[in-house]
């Protein structure tokens, strides 16, 4: 469980990404102030061969707490959670985050995948969940997305201008439940304007 103490998230945002997610991650997470009163759950395609350093990256562009999602933790407000690489991520009831194990089945030909993290987060914080879906390749989050709104969270989707690949915001703009299409510069602007003080 989570060794520091937690001001459990009443909002959570999930976010995917894949290629040029380093770049819009760190403009995102770069934006949010040190008291964003939401949860952030990252999950990014990574190469599965070797560990990443991608919280330790994040963390460093951020005034958000940024950590390398564990089975066990909990989604406390401030907080970001990266998914390992090999593994998907996902919520259960009170926050708390599972990590599949490393043989689990690949969704999209990824694991970790979108899907398995948007659902969860759809079930367990229903309105008060936003999918972010960010420069990326294939499909991934599609599924995910439409989960969210039947729940009846929000959805953003990085616009085709400022994505290296816009394969992953595509696929899930043309299911038609994204309710933003942004360049990369407002999506921080627009999360703090959903969920800023007084939002809960």
């Amino acid at each position: 469980m989570n060794e520091t103490p937690c001001d459990p998230a009443r909002c959570v945002i999930a976010m995917a990404a894949s290629a040029g997610g380093l770049k819009a991650l760190s403009v995102i997470l770069g934006g949010l102030p040190a008291d964003f009163p939401a949860a952030i759950a990252i999950v990014m395609h990574l190469s599965p061969c070797h560990e990443s350093l991608l919280a330790e990256i994040l963390s460093s562009r951020s005034l958000l707490e940024v950590r390398q999602a564990k089975t066990g933790d909990i989604l406390c407000h401030s907080s970001v959670f990266v998914a390992p690489p090999n593994h998907h991520l996902s919520v259960v009831e009170g926050g708390i985050l599972e990590l599949s194990s490393s043989s689990a089945e690949k969704v999209h030909y990824a694991r970790p995948s979108a899907e398995p993290l948007f659902a969860s987060v759809a079930e367990v914080y229903q309105k008060k969940a936003i999918a972010v879906v960010l420069t990326g390749g294939d499909g991934d989050g599609s599924f995910g997305v439409s989960i969210i709104k039947d729940q009846g969270g929000m959805v953003i989707a990085q616009d085709r201008p400022s994505s290296q690949d816009f394969s992953m915001p595509h696929t899930s703009i043309k299911t038609g439940d994204v309710d933003f299409i942004l360049p990369l510069s407002e999506i921080a602007p627009m999360l703090i304007e959903l969920i800023g003080p007084g939002k809960e």
